[in-house]
């Protein structure tokens, strides 16, 4: 009687129920997730019962308690003093500031001090590419140049021709007894696997994937990726920013067609840090027994005198780093905040301070892609720029292929570059790294390439955006409800 009353199918319901709403309880009263979080996965475990529950046991781990990243007390003691000795000489108005930038941007530099633990590095030489051959062409050439060491992290590299190519240069550096370590993420770069790298590793190359899964079919780690895009050659050279490794990138790619982006090679101390934060990456990956004192034997100062802070973030704190320097930017801009991202879905703080710096008279200008990647994205980011016209936000649509650059300036005096773009993702799940620019000279190439953008775009208006069919309204506010899981 009690096996056929378990059985049934009435039953079966009711502990689905129950279920349901365990979890539901578990989402409000332990996992302590924003309003928004917490409604949408509600929404989400009791529309979809059963896979509701799977995609929250897969999607929706806190995994800011494990403690990922360790340092030794050694390695703690010389990071805190170098940055502690810095912050008290800002504070005291002690540093010697070499550009008038830097004075002006004291607050944020102080944010990304307390906050991101981001040291303010100077005397940096910065280059800037839009183009991915331009790029790709500059990689391999340092690649080939490499004397003693290359650490390489990518979120995707395809097993295509580019991928391959590169994969070739550093299987070549690797048997001339380079030391390259190659760092791919397991989702993002999932066409890759040790079969198909076996000439890189049998040439004495090293690898390892981050976040791999540990069941063939199962990840519980799947919704936190290592979105960042890091080089470091010989310690003395390094590049970040928004290109991954793949046909697209390099404009071969039929669906996206130019593919525009933005990246940075930089020279100067502030390599150092870029390779900090790869050797942390690096050790939790791979588990080799690596000092984080490596990371400062071998950068050298240069004739630039770009002053730069790394900031990075990841779900691995509750922190929100990057998002936090945004809205101090932001907050801060007396003249003009230029944006560019392909996926732009802001919380609420960040919706409201574009919105307040616009109705202050900031002119406040976001481009987004024409071309979709991710469908919900591109209909939830739709959605947020619509409301920000009513404040007097400009918007334009990038209609010369796709736009995949993360940049933001602010006031011609300084910008970020990195990996993350303006959305939840890149503020709370994906682990990303971002250089932070103090320089007017910086500044104002990257106005001018957002300007020479606007020509390809199409300014979204009032009017055009009150013209848009009820299936595109549709498509928009089912995206606006899942945005914060997006």
């Amino acid at each position: 009687m009690l096996l056929d009353y378990l059985s049934s199918p009435q039953t079966a319901l009711s502990i689905l129920f129950v279920i349901e709403f365990i979890i539901a309880l578990t989402v409000i009263f332990i996992e302590r997730k924003s309003p928004a979080a917490t409604l949408a996965w509600v929404m989400v475990v009791f529309l979809v019962p059963i896979g509701g529950i799977i995609f929250y046991l897969m999607l929706s781990q806190n995994i800011a308690r494990q403690k990922l990243y360790r340092l030794t007390q050694r390695e703690r003691d010389m990071l805190e003093t170098h940055l502690s000795e810095q912050v008290d000489a800002v504070k005291r108005d002690h540093f010697l500031y070499i550009t008038p930038e830097e004075g002006k941007w004291k607050d944020l530099i102080l944010l990304n001090q307390n906050y991101a633990h981001a040291y303010l590095s100077q005397e940096n030489r910065v280059e800037i590419f839009t183009d991915g051959n331009h790029l790709f062409e500059s990689l391999l050439k340092d690649i080939a140049s490499a004397k003693e060491s290359i650490n390489i992290q990518y979120f995707i590299v395809k097993n295509d021709i580019t991928g391959r190519k590169l994969i070739r240069a550093l299987t070549e550096k690797a048997k001339e007894g380079i030391e390259v370590r190659f760092l791919i993420d397991a989702l993002g770069s999932r066409s890759q696997n040790k079969t198909k790298l076996k000439d890189f590793i049998d040439a004495g190359g090293k690898l390892a994937f981050f976040f791999p899964p540990k069941f063939k079919y199962l990840n519980l780690k799947l919704n936190y990726r290592n979105h960042r895009k890091i080089v470091v050659i010989d310690g003395k050279l390094g590049y970040l920013g928004g290109y991954n490794i793949g046909n697209e990138y390099v404009d071969k790619s039929k669906k996206f067609g130019h593919w525009r982006d933005t990246h940075l090679r930089m020279t100067g101390e502030s390599v150092s840090d870029i390779n900090t934060r790869f050797f942390l990456d690096w050790r939790l990956a791979s588990k080799e027994n690596i000092s984080l004192e490596l990371a400062y034997t071998k950068a050298q100062q240069t004739d630039g005198n770009t002053a730069v802070q790394i900031v990075s973030s990841g779900p691995d704190t509750a922190k929100e780093e990057v998002k936090h320097t945004y809205l101090r930017m932001i907050n801060q801009a007396n003249r003009n905040v230029y944006i560019q991202s392909p996926y732009f879905v802001p919380d609420r703080s960040i919706f409201e301070s574009l919105q307040n710096a616009a109705l202050a008279g900031v002119d406040v200008r976001i481009m987004i892609p024409n071309k979709p990647d991710h469908i919900f994205v591109y209909w939830a980011s739709y959605y947020y720029c619509g409301l920000l016209l009513s404040a007097g936000v400009k918007v334009f649509i990038y209609d010369h292929g796709f736009l995949h650059a993360k940049t933001l300036i602010v006031d011609g005096e300084v910008c970020s570059v990195g990996s993350a773009n303006f959305d939840n993702r890149s503020f709370r799940l994906n682990f990303e790294t971002n250089a932070i620019l103090y320089d007017e000279v910086e500044a104002f190439k990257l106005e001018k390439i957002f300007e020479q953008d606007i020509a390809d775009s199409i300014e979204l208006t009032d009017e055009i955006y009150a013209e848009r069919s009820l299936l595109v309204k549709l498509k928009e506010n089912i995206a606006r409800l899942l945005s914060d899981l997006l």
